[in-house]
């Protein structure tokens, strides 16, 4: 069966975000966690997020009961090496999208509370920029590899995360 998600949330109607009384909407799409195998601490969140709005807006935290510690994450080109670096902030632009996937930006969850099995469901929090909160309800998803990325991008954090760019 194929699921597919599409979540709208928009922040408030009258939520300003500079003097100028900006506004934002930001609609989530294809949202999942990427199941683990039994005694992986590890794991990530992959999702579409867009911003209808004006001016850009940007994912600041995530939180999930699913694990001890959720962070933003992105791959990064480093001496010519592809590394996974932790990032303060995923900027959606405005009129824009992020897709946060394999091999880029993504949540990367730390500390799994308990294996991650396909067809289950978790809860994702989201922090913006604005102070708002989105609250997700996503599927896990088995592992999907694309290009062989997820056999590169995903090693767990207590080994080197280095590779030569592809």
């Amino acid at each position: 069966m194929k699921l597919i998600l599409k979540l709208r949330f928009t922040l408030l109607a009258g939520l300003i975000l500079n003097s100028a009384g900006v506004r934002a909407e930001v609609n989530v799409e294809q949202g999942y966690f990427r199941a683990s195998p039994p005694g992986v601490s590890t794991a990530a969140v992959f999702l579409s997020a867009h911003n209808s709005g004006t001016a850009p807006i940007s994912i600041t935290a995530a939180q999930t009961p699913a694990a001890s510690n959720a962070e933003l994450h992105n791959h990064v080109e480093h001496e010519g090496m592809l590394q996974m670096r932790q990032v303060d902030a995923i900027e959606i632009p405005a009129q824009g999208s992020v897709r946060l996937q394999s091999g880029g930006y993504h949540i990367m969850l730390i500390g799994l509370k308990t294996a991650l099995k396909e067809g289950d469901e978790q809860m994702l929090m989201l922090t913006l920029s604005s102070g708002e909160m989105i609250h997700l309800t996503l599927p896990v998803r088995k592992i999907q590899p694309t290009a062989g990325s997820e056999k590169k991008h995903h090693q767990p954090h207590n080994m080197p995360m280095s590779m030569p760019k592809p």
